[in-house]
């Protein structure tokens, strides 16, 4: 163990994830166990650079495993971007005598931790905060299998509803850059098609599908559109479908910021305890630098630079399932 980390402090940044508290809660009970002090940053690196810290006891963070969000909050910093501004934020850690910081976040805030921590001698961990599932060296992101659960559960009954009145709904999911959130939703709720960022599905071929569905007396169906699909939004996309294939009554729901709220699944209250536990103890270790994950069912350490520049592909044989499966 390494004996000169006395005090750590723990963050959450960017997106807000469900799982987050379950991680803040993790990280505060370790280090308590290992007779840590442990500080709260609020706001994340804006929250650093102003000061605005915490020390966090045990049961300050009862009753928060179930609850979404964070009760650290999150923001972006522009300030943190700027060398002035990472120079305040390690005057605030230095202040509070903090000897390593745990950073809950995506790639942004893997980026300003890997910055801070070349130009510092504070060393940092992350973990993996956002409900995209895109980041490189974890199997699975705290808030991913919460997202999906909502949106399949809004498929669900986006389909009775399409099924009642013979529609075609176009529901759109959070997926900016990444397809992970669309193909899951899209495999479990049962979609007839999933436009997604990595791939390229035109609208003729999807118009094509929907054609033969009718010719099949399929009279409704579900298209799962990632909003970082390269055909547009779920609107656009409708009203270009509905001007090939007239005789369609479609419809369109944007799923959202649902996405990112609520209680969090079972799953992402173990994986966010596993992360936070693992992230103090590798702190203790003389770890810094690194991002923790989830690989194989088992922690490993991925370096920030690493985590940062590789992505996490979506599987082609998923893909192809999906594709085959509302045949």
């Amino acid at each position: 163990m390494n004996k000169n980390i006395k005090r750590i402090a723990v963050f959450t940044s960017g997106g807000d994830a469900p799982g987050m508290n379950a991680g803040v809660r993790a990280v505060v009970r370790t280090a308590s166990h290992h007779d840590l002090h442990v500080y709260g940053i609020y706001r994340g690196y804006q929250g650093m650079i102003e000061g605005d810290l915490k020390r966090l006891e045990p049961r300050d963070v009862g009753n928060i495993l179930q609850r979404g969000g964070t009760i650290l909050k999150t923001a972006r910093s522009n300030d943190f971007m700027t060398p002035e501004g990472r120079a305040k934020a390690y005057q605030t850690l230095k202040a509070y005598d903090i000897d390593g910081c745990i950073a809950i976040g995506g790639n942004g805030t893997y980026t300003g931790a890997m910055v801070f921590s070349e130009e510092y001698d504070i060393p940092f961990i992350g973990m993996p905060g956002t409900i995209d599932n895109d980041i490189f060296g974890t199997d699975l992101s705290i808030g991913y299998d919460t997202a999906v659960n909502t949106a399949v559960e809004a498929v669900d009954r986006i389909r009775d509803t399409a099924d009642s009145h013979n529609r075609v709904f176009f529901i759109e999911v959070m997926g900016r850059h990444a397809g992970f959130i669309a193909l899951s939703t899209g495999i479990g709720g049962g979609a007839e098609c999933i436009l997604l960022p990595e791939t390229d599905t035109d609208i003729d071929t999807l118009c094509n599908n929907l054609r033969k569905g009718l010719l099949r007396k399929k009279m409704f169906s579900i298209v799962i559109v990632a909003e970082g699909n390269t055909n547009g939004n779920a609107t656009e996309i409708a009203a270009k479908v509905k001007a090939q294939v007239p005789e369609l009554n479609t419809r369109v729901t944007v799923i959202g910021h649902l996405q990112r709220g609520g209680s969090p699944t079972a799953l992402d209250r173990v994986l966010a305890s596993q992360l936070g536990f693992r992230a103090v103890e590798f702190l203790l270790e003389g770890k810094g630098g690194v991002a923790v994950g989830l690989v194989n069912n088992q922690v490993v350490c991925t370096p920030f630079k690493d985590a940062i520049e590789k992505s996490r592909k979506l599987e082609k044989d998923l893909i192809r399932m999906a594709e085959i499966l509302p045949l």
